[in-house]
């Protein structure tokens, strides 16, 4: 369906659903269920909070001709906002920290968008700052990606319902993911259990224990690009009171994530997280549970990262 935005010159068109895939990786493992956001036009799950955020505000004429929108993102996020606010026709900037891969950047590049790098070592925290200073001092429309509540509510709203209709039987028992907004975690965990499905949610928290060198920024592990620690405010422990985390080695969310690569799945270091982590509640939970998790993003971001080094 396309659908024409009021005063807009541009289109955006409804995202297509998603396929939601059981994937077998290893002999004798029961499938896990995997919703394929590499799909989404940009590459990655930030299409459906890009759409929802920005298509809301140009509704209601808070983003109007002629803006700049302003986003701290180590990268993913800021793919998909350039790429929303080229279909609007509106100016993009995206506030990221140093250290993140070139192909980010040159992808927000060709959407038209400008990249304003802050110091490494302030992390995300430092990308945040910059976002909000430019948003005060310049008046740009800034969507607050960690704090936005409407992050978890286009989860809630599309791919909740998605997986719930593909899902055979319309119920799940545990859905998996790493968490950087919390969005996604969040979003789904709602919206399934307003389907009625007996969801339980499911952190995937990868740890560094390896001594590997840094090779990615503002994350839990230095080496799983974009879950990050103690910047959401949307995802709150204390309302999930069923929440399990899985630790997960970063060098096993790694390893996962080139043999899903093998397989034919073009994803990047979260999807080996998070596959990883469903694995281990699926064996926890027994063949019979239906256990969902994400594919967040395309591999092709990572070329110049160490997932692509055995491959150079």
């Amino acid at each position: 369906m396309i659908r024409r935005l009021p005063d807009s010159n541009f289109y955006l068109h409804s995202l297509a659903p998603t396929p939601l895939a059981p994937v077998a990786l290893f002999p004798g493992d029961v499938p896990i269920w995997c919703k394929l956001e590499f799909l989404n036009p940009s590459g990655s799950t930030k299409d459906r909070i890009a759409r929802f955020i920005l298509g809301k505000a140009w509704r209601e004429g808070r983003l109007q001709p002629g803006d700049t929108v302003v986003e701290a993102s180590s990268g993913s996020t800021s793919i998909a906002m350039a790429l929303t606010s080229a279909q609007l026709g509106v100016k993009f900037i995206a506030a990221m920290p140093e250290g993140v891969s070139n192909e980010r950047v040159l992808m927000i590049r060709a959407y038209g968008g400008a990249v304003r790098f802050t110091a490494k070592a302030d992390g995300i925290h430092g990308a945040i700052r910059e976002a909000e200073r430019l948003a005060a001092e310049e008046g740009c429309f800034l969507p607050r990606q960690f704090h936005n509540m409407e992050n978890a509510a286009a989860h809630a709203s599309t791919t909740a319902r998605e997986i719930a209709e593909q899902i055979p039987g319309g119920a799940v028992d545990a859905v998996v993911s790493g968490v950087g907004t919390g969005g996604t975690l969040v979003g789904i965990y709602q919206g399934l259990r307003q389907t009625g499905s007996p969801v339980r949610p499911v952190l995937a928290r990868p740890i560094q224990l390896d001594g590997t060198s840094e090779v990615e920024c503002c994350s839990f592990s230095s080496r799983i690009p974009g879950v990050v620690d103690s910047v959401s405010t949307i995802f709150k422990p204390e309302e999930m009171p069923d929440l399990e985390t899985i630790e997960v080695r970063d060098g096993d969310a790694i390893d996962t994530t080139r043999q899903l690569i093998g397989k034919g799945f073009p994803v990047g270091p979260s999807s080996g997280l998070n596959y990883f982590a469903a694995r281990q509640i699926a064996k926890k939970l027994g063949p019979s549970a239906r256990i969902v998790t994400v594919f967040p993003d395309r591999m092709e971001r990572y070329f110049t990262t160490e997932l692509f080094t055995p491959y150079h």
